[in-house]
């Protein structure tokens, strides 16, 4: 992380924040559709649609986006740490919503932090999402 003070504004950096989680969610989301696993997003909603599930997908990934914005704001300039941070970011995030807040939103605790081959694709497609939205901040930043 840098010291230097930022070179963009906060509200520009949470916009390509939310941008950059767009573009990661597209990528991600398309992965989903092929696994099959949207309809289990819209079950959040009480849904079976996979066209929910999605829409819940990339309103997430807009939330989550802004979240990397306002930590990218005080990332050091480049693609390289963007990427990097992006990639740690998904990983993070693979943490706090598949292993904890979906078992835990879905009455299913005794499933929290369980990690199996299900798990594992989930976490490979959480980092390919951050590292499409950190090297998308990077680009618009």
């Amino acid at each position: 992380m840098s010291t230097q003070e930022p070179t963009i504004s906060l509200s520009t950096s949470l916009r390509n924040g939310i941008l950059a989680g767009l573009a990661g969610g597209v990528v991600f989301g398309i992965m989903m559709a092929m696994m099959g696993s949207l309809t289990m997003i819209a079950s959040m909603v009480g849904s079976s649609s996979a066209i929910v599930g999605f829409l819940i997908h990339m309103m997430i990934s807009a939330i989550i986006g802004a979240g990397y914005g306002f930590v990218g704001l005080r990332l050091s300039n480049g693609t390289g740490p963007a990427v990097l941070a992006g990639a740690g970011y998904g990983a993070l995030w693979w943490v706090l919503g598949p292993l904890f807040m979906m078992p835990l939103m879905m009455g299913m605790t005794e499933m929290m932090f369980q990690v199996g081959s299900m798990q594992l694709m989930s976490l490979m497609g959480h980092v390919i999402f951050g590292v499409v939205t950190g090297l998308t901040y990077s680009k618009l930043s």
